[in-house]
């Protein structure tokens, strides 16, 4: 056989012999591997998949328009804008009124009102010779209905439905389906007939626009923008494409994120296994290097090894990320639960890019978990290393934190920095340095902690033996507690945030929720009228009433709306969660107060001057800031008496009553429902605990695959430590054999190797609890604020962490002792035979 030929051999057969001697540290590496990968790439599909779905949707809807002119509020704009427009040269314009609206007070869908004679010029899915009694259409009698409406409504072509928008309800004949396969809940008449039938008489909430050939966008957009009035803007398709991406874009950048710190978890497990392997085939490789193996291809040797790996952990991964993506669909929708987008299940997309992209990242993370112990195992001294299987680091060298103190350092800086384009990428930066430096830190705090348990006056000798087994070997030691600090701390992380983001929502809602009942009126029905706010006023019980009218406001193109609160502010029940001081606004000036995620946002302050995208665009004046979980994209606040003098809206969304002391509630809830009568059918009526526990499940559901990534990693770390204790116990038959020989009993090796896990155990979980607190703070204070533009307040799980402690140094010591019992079963003078 040839060198080259036999250097093959002796390479696969390190590779297969280690894997078949012990395949539990293998399998616990590629399942952390594939893990991560899966996780980021099904994260991935779901919002893609509902990302294009939104899309197809839009387009559905709006056509194949270039542009688009958007009213900025609910109100629409004066539709005499759309002949300023249309003048332009290079512009076919067509004039939409879109209203949110029920069918038959149950079903949820968007109507829109179209130009039937120009509709198709623009793509919008109507075609005006395609229907039969064209006159019922043009006089509002009829209504296409898309494949999902009609689904969701139990209706079909032909029947008669009632249609509720805008405080008006009418009934119309369903005449056909649009012409269209997006899967949106959608109903089309035509626009004269909306406008006169829903109260919208001269208004328009939208033009679509196509664009001439040879006419660009930019600087059409500049004409467009010359003859605006404050409460429209003009948008391309780039910042449609933004706007729609901003609604869940934070909360799927931190999902990935998250995912790609469960794959640099997998990370350090490949680290902790390839570094036993390493440790334990040093006699190996050193005959290879006596017989002629170069260091590079020793380096070359694990490097392959962790590619290997990786080859498998990640093609599992896309293969399982493929899986969770589809059963991820089916059971949480497009948003992963966050509630970004409604409607039915997405259809999946696979995306081969997406797949290839992480693939390459699970095969990174495992190759460069490996690059350490590849560097350690080319650079063996074969004399040295022959014949001793001992620690690689001698126990008198003192070790030196350096590399471990500079990465945390780098946290600490990075965590300082501001987000790049929305994303706190240095955040995710900063969390990524903490793991690595928390790693890194493991030799010397293992040494650290267990030294003063070395003068600890017990004459115990497997006690003794223990401690100066962990002071004697610090980095094998190290190597067991890389994946445990790294696995526990982000679990820890993760718990730490959420059960602080939840602390702080159910502060909140306590904080918010001082009504004794609330009614929210039905999507339809545009409100509650003065009538029947007067009637809700003069129900027995009743000692407050508060009214609430909730508009979106359109500051930015690019960016999801802000929402306009028009509320009740004086009486017993007019609270604000407020942050810090409010100031006095001058006499005459409109006061409003907005949420921390708009003033994040927007860079708004208090004393700062606002121009309201109302009609009339009135100024108003930033009174304080105040606290608000509910919505992530910002809200106003507004003093409702305010709000109707500026747009003559007189009806509410939602109602709050507190009630006379000694009133019940469930009588006062029932002459409510009665001042609504028969047109709010779709009214709510909510007690605060019920609105509580509606909240913090949607919270729970919103946070449900962060749970599943909780658990995944809580399942993988202890995993990783099974596999990673079992190893070294294994590694160790000569140590124990020695043992015996010099006279200690089988007991005493049991009961060592019980002690050496606890104390393993114990030091990983203290040092992974603190790295995890220490990166749940990037989470809480760096991360959440950048992303999702909110605050709160750090709780710490107490009894999960005692718990974590407790169940790592239970595993650590439960597998030492079951491990050790199979070892030491062997007998003493065989364990010894590779000596003679």
């Amino acid at each position: 056989m040839t060198r080259p030929a036999s250097i093959v051999v002796a390479r696969r057969w390190l590779l297969w012999s280690e894997w078949r001697a012990y395949p539990g540290r293998a399998l616990a590496a590629v399942l952390a591997i594939a893990l991560g990968v899966a996780l980021g790439f099904a994260v991935h599909l779901v919002n893609a998949s509902a990302l294009g779905e939104f899309d197809k949707a839009v387009h559905a809807v709006s056509g194949a328009a270039d542009l688009k002119v958007r009213s900025a509020n609910a109100f629409g704009f004066d539709e005499m804008l759309y002949p300023r427009v249309a003048r332009l040269p290079g512009l076919d314009v067509s004039p939409v009124v879109a209203l949110s609206a029920l069918v038959d007070d149950t079903t949820p869908v968007s109507l829109d009102g179209v130009d039937v004679l120009r509709a198709g010029e623009t793509g919008q899915g109507v075609s005006g010779g395609a229907a039969e009694g064209f006159g019922d259409f043009l006089s509002g009698r009829s209504a296409y209905l898309s494949t999902a409406s009609l689904s969701a409504a139990g209706r079909k072509v032909g029947d008669s439905i009632t249609l509720s928008a805008n405080g008006h309800a009418i009934q119309v004949r369903i005449a056909g389906v649009l012409p269209s396969s997006a899967n949106t809940n959608a109903v089309t008449m035509d626009i004269a007939a909306v406008q006169w039938r829903f109260g919208m008489l001269g208004r328009l909430q939208r033009l679509d626009i196509q664009l001439a050939p040879g006419v660009g966008a930019a600087g059409a957009m500049r004409a467009i923008r010359a003859v605006l009035p404050p409460d429209a803007i003009v948008a391309d398709t780039a910042s449609e494409a933004a706007r729609n991406d901003g609604l869940s874009a934070a909360y799927r950048v931190n999902l990935d994120m998250l995912a790609l710190i469960a794959l640099l978890t997998g990370g350090f497990l490949v680290y902790s296994a390839q570094s036993l392997s390493v440790a334990r085939r040093r006699a190996q490789f050193a005959l290879l290097r006596v017989l002629g193996m170069r260091r590079g291809k020793v380096l070359g040797q694990v490097l392959a090894e962790a590619m290997v790996l990786g080859v498998i952990g990640a093609g599992t991964g896309v293969a399982l990320g493929l899986g969770l993506a589809s059963l991820a669909l089916n059971l949480l929708g497009g948003d992963l639960g966050g509630g970004y987008f409604h409607g039915n299940a997405p259809q999946l997309v696979f995306a081969p890019w997406a797949a290839a992209t992480f693939g390459l990242l699970g095969i990174g993370a495992a190759v460069l978990g490996s690059m350490v112990p590849a560097l350690a195992a080319s650079r063996i001294l074969p004399a040295l290393a022959i014949k001793n299987a001992g620690d690689a680091v001698d126990p008198r060298v003192r070790a030196r934190p350096w590399r471990a103190v500079a990465c945390l350092a780098g946290a600490l800086l990075a965590s300082l920095l501001p987000a790049v384009g929305g994303v706190a990428l240095f955040g995710y930066v900063a969390m990524a340095l903490l793991l690595a430096g928390g790693v890194l830190l493991m030799p010397w705090l293992a040494r650290a902690l267990v030294s003063p348990l070395r003068h600890v006056p017990l004459r115990s000798v497997p006690f003794r033996l223990a401690t100066a087994r962990l002071w004697g070997a610090p980095s094998q030691a190290s190597v067991a507690l890389a994946g445990i600090v790294a696995s526990t701390a982000l679990t820890v992380a993760m718990a730490v945030m959420v059960t602080s983001f939840r602390g702080s929502v159910e502060r909140w809602l306590g904080d918010v929720l001082q009504a004794d009942v609330y009614l929210i009126a039905g999507g339809g029905s545009g409100g509650f009228d003065t009538a029947t706010l007067e009637r809700m006023r003069k129900v027995p019980g009743v000692a407050w009433l508060g009214v609430l009218k909730e508009t979106p406001l359109q500051f930015d193109a690019r960016r999801p709306a802000v929402t306009l609160l028009a509320r009740t502010l004086t009486g017993p029940g007019g609270h604000l969660a407020l942050m810090g001081s409010q100031i006095a606004v001058p006499a005459g000036a409109i006061p409003v107060w907005v949420s921390e995620p708009a003033s994040r946002i927007y860079q708004w302050k208090p004393g700062d001057t606002l121009t309201l995208p109302l009609p009339g665009s009135p100024s108003a004046r930033i009174a304080g800031v105040w606290r608000d979980y509910a919505r992530q994209h910002g809200a106003i606040i507004m003093e409702e008496g305010t709000y109707a003098r500026l747009t003559g809206d007189r009806r509410r969304t939602g109602v709050s009553v507190l009630l006379v002391p000694g009133a019940d509630i469930d009588t006062v809830s029932t002459g409510l429902r009665s001042a609504v009568g028969p047109g709010g059918a779709g009214a709510t009526v909510s007690r605060p605990q019920d609105i509580r526990r509606q909240a913090l499940e949607a919270f729970d559901r919103s946070f449900l695959i962060t749970y599943l990534l909780e658990g995944i990693a809580v399942c993988v770390g202890l995993a990783g430590v099974a596999a990673t204790i079992g190893a070294q116990v294994l590694s160790r038959i000569r140590e124990f054999g020695m043992l015996r020989h010099v006279g200690a009993l089988r007991g005493d090796l049991v009961r060592m190797l019980l002690i050496e896990g606890a104390l393993l155990g114990l030091v990983g979980g203290v040092a992974g609890v603190a790295l995890g607190v220490a990166m749940s703070q990037v989470l809480i204070h760096v991360v959440n604020p950048q992303s999702f533009h909110w605050t709160m307040d750090t709780l710490l799980p107490w009894p999960l962490l005692g718990w974590v402690i407790a169940g790592l140094a239970v595993a650590t010591s439960g597998t030492a002792l079951v491990v050790g019992r199979s070892v030491l079963s062997t007998d003493a003078v065989r364990a010894v035979r590779e000596d003679w």
